[in-house]
């Protein structure tokens, strides 16, 4: 079983440019039935906040379905969804050729970056079965949050999935919180990042280097700077043996509190 992750240069505003890049991308791999395929964050139209405009209208979720369905595999993706309340959300989509697995929005948003002035937080994690595999979603910002971590750990996560658009100014940050999610939790890591850049006024670069990280913290398999599939062999085996070998995760305890008077 194998993970590709789809690293692209995303084009603003576009979903349909999106669609034919992703087509084209998942054609060069050697994708099989059966295979993972995680995309970028908003993939479909870039870190974008006109959400009247960029929000999935069922375009984005029927592309999803459909590349599922003619590939046989699960596809991860992300799309921006507007609530029957007004407020749009950051969601993870993913999708089995029988129907939608699993959803997830963004709990942690990015403050610094102005994401909390034009989306809702979501509230819960959700997991999806992947094989012999839990996978739990999380989004870009989410990572530098670990206690997400713990709790999909929680729920029997064995893999976390992101898709992110992470700036290449921070990208250090992005390698070793990587890293240490896997190493902590004992789990794989994809992180399917987009390469390219905004376009004015914020003109963000972003350097790509998706990651597939294993559960040792062993990164397996790193992309460039460029659109490229990122692919690697998951073995659930690897999980069992090191968690059994090793097993750090016992002893996770949640009682820990501050001193009196802090």
């Amino acid at each position: 079983m194998k993970a590709h992750l789809i690293q692209l240069d995303i084009a603003w505003e576009n979903p349909k440019a999106n669609f034919a890049k992703v087509d084209k991308l998942v054609l060069s791999a050697a994708v099989e039935a059966g295979d993972l395929l995680l995309l970028p964050e908003m993939f479909d139209s870039g870190f974008s906040f006109d959400v009247c405009k960029n929000s999935d209208k069922g375009e984005t979720l029927a592309f999803l379905h459909d590349l599922s369905r003619r590939t046989g595999c699960i596809v991860h993706g992300h799309r921006t969804v507007m609530l029957p309340d007004g407020k749009a959300r950051n969601r993870a989509s993913i999708v089995s050729p029988q129907g939608v697995l699993c959803e997830y929005d963004k709990i942690h948003l990015f403050s610094y970056g102005k994401e909390t002035e034009h989306l809702s937080p979501g509230e819960t994690l959700n997991i999806y079965q992947w094989q012999d595999l839990t996978i739990c979603p999380a989004i870009c910002y989410d990572l530098r949050f670990p206690e997400l971590f713990r709790a999909g750990v929680k729920l029997g996560a064995s893999v976390f999935a992101l898709g992110s658009c992470w700036p290449a100014a921070r990208a250090h940050h992005r390698k070793a919180l990587a890293v240490a999610r896997a190493i902590e939790n004992q789990a794989f890591v994809l992180i399917c990042n987009r390469c390219g850049s905004d376009p004015s006024p914020s003109n963000l670069a972003y350097d790509g280097h998706s990651m597939i990280i294993d559960p040792l913290g062993t990164i397996l398999a790193e992309a460039g700077e460029s659109e490229c599939v990122l692919s690697a062999t998951i073995d659930p085996a690897s999980v069992t043996a090191w968690r059994s070998k090793f097993p750090a995760l016992r002893d996770i305890t949640f009682k820990i509190a501050p001193r009196p008077g802090l």
